[in-house]
């Protein structure tokens, strides 16, 4: 990883923000509440008090064998950063109810996912995530070695926080901000509440930047697409960053969760 803190200025550098809503998003949306049969059939669901919290239906464009949906939201949220503390515990229920149901039926890796903003591959405004089963762990998280985590757990200067589960702005990020969300032991429902509060944190810093964020074994990954990868990039693994993780922190750190 390269620091660059001036590259952001030259021409075609500059990446857009997640567009405003429009009538016809608003309208039409498939994910609302009472527009069930717009989706395909549900494989499960968690109540509520007035009817689900949160629903999972098979994409209806799978990539691959076995491909879900999980509908984080009755409400029209576009926005992870806006979802409420019963809705987050929803989403952690759903993501473990249906990994152990793919270990059941043959698929013993669930990659969990969620692209947020049109340039980061979601397709739907509505705040959703993804499970993809598969019969093999992918490769990048057969390749991590449970060492990195422990140190990169030990960097005090890049945490946002305290608690036995946080968020550290990575130390050799691709794109700035990159963050991973660890604690020991992990749990997914604080681990999905810390994702939304480190959400809102660069949302008040950077505005509604698009971003992917992935669940492996024992952490979350968040990546704002705030960086295009040129050459240098793809082609040689070198990735330019222009914010270094310290100021990146240091900036998450000044605005509160919420705000």
């Amino acid at each position: 990883m390269a620091v660059a803190p001036n590259r952001h200025r030259r021409p075609g550098a500059a990446t857009g923000l997640i567009e405003e809503p429009t009538e016809a998003e608003l309208e039409y949306c498939p994910f609302c509440a009472g527009r069930e049969e717009r989706t395909t059939p549900e494989t499960f669901r968690v109540s509520g008090e007035a009817g689900w919290t949160v629903r999972v239906v098979p994409n209806l464009y799978p990539a691959f064998e076995r491909q879900e949906v999980v509908v984080h939201s009755p409400r029209h949220v576009r926005t992870f950063a806006e979802l409420s503390d019963p809705e987050i515990d929803a989403i952690a229920t759903a993501w473990d109810a249906r990994r152990e149901a793919a270990r059941t039926e043959g698929f013993p890796y669930v990659f969990a996912l969620i692209n947020e903003g049109r340039a980061a591959g979601s397709s739907l405004p509505h705040s959703h995530s993804q499970l993809v089963w598969l019969r093999d762990t992918p490769p990048e998280v057969a390749r991590e070695a449970a060492a990195g985590l422990a140190e990169l757990n030990a960097r005090e200067d890049l945490a946002l926080g305290e608690g036995p589960v946080r968020a550290v702005v990575h130390p050799c990020g691709r794109v700035p901000y990159e963050t991973v969300i660890l604690g020991e032991p992990f749990e997914l429902g604080r681990a999905l509440a810390v994702l939304r509060d480190v959400v809102q944190r660069l949302r008040a810093v950077e505005g509604s930047v698009p971003w992917n964020a992935w669940l492996h074994r024992n952490h979350l990954e968040l990546v704002p697409r705030l960086s295009v990868f040129g050459g240098i990039e793809l082609g040689a693994g070198i990735y330019v960053n222009t914010v270094a993780p310290e100021d990146a922190a240091a900036a998450l750190r000044v605005v509160q969760p919420g705000c």
